[in-house]
C-alpha cells in the first residue's frame, strides 16, 4: 500500500479549454512544456528530459476539452497524475486543474516542480 497522497492544484489560464486540452493530451502539446520528448503508442506515453531514459505513463482516461489521466507505468496503480479543466460560474474563466500523488513531505517540493512545468505552458500559451 502506498504511502502517497492525493494533492490538488489550480491555475487560472487565458485560453479556450481546447487550445489548452490540445498541450496535455497530444505528444506534441506535451512536449512543449512537459518534457523534451514525448512519443505515444497505444495510449501509453514516453516522456524523456535531458536525452535520459524515458518515463513510461498509460492515458488511463480522458473527455475532450475537460480533463486527461495519466498512470505512471513504474508506480502503484492507483496513483496517477491529472489535467482537469474547469471553468469559473461567475466569471467564465478557465482554471487548470492538476491532481497528482506524493508522499506528505514531498508535497511542497512536488508542487514547485509543476509551477515551474505550468509557467513553461503559459509562457507557450502566451500568458
Amino acid at each position: 500500500m502506498s504511502k502517497k497522497q492525493i494533492y490538488t492544484l489550480e491555475y487560472p489560464v487565458r485560453c479556450s479549454p481546447a487550445i489548452l486540452y490540445e498541450f496535455l493530451s497530444t505528444p506534441a502539446g506535451l512536449q512543449e512544456w512537459f518534457a523534451d520528448k514525448v512519443d505515444e503508442r497505444d495510449n501509453v506515453f514516453s516522456f524523456s528530459w535531458n536525452g535520459g531514459t524515458p518515463d513510461k505513463a498509460e492515458l488511463i482516461e480522458k473527455e475532450l476539452d475537460k480533463y486527461v489521466r495519466y498512470r505512471w507505468l513504474h508506480l502503484a496503480k492507483e496513483e496517477y497524475f491529472e489535467f482537469r479543466i474547469e471553468k469559473t460560474e461567475i466569471t467564465n474563466q478557465t482554471i487548470l486543474v492538476i491532481k497528482d500523488f506524493a508522499e506528505k513531505g514531498e508535497i511542497k517540493d512536488q508542487s514547485q516542480l509543476w509551477e515551474y512545468q505550468v509557467k513553461d505552458l503559459f509562457h507557450r500559451l502566451g500568458n
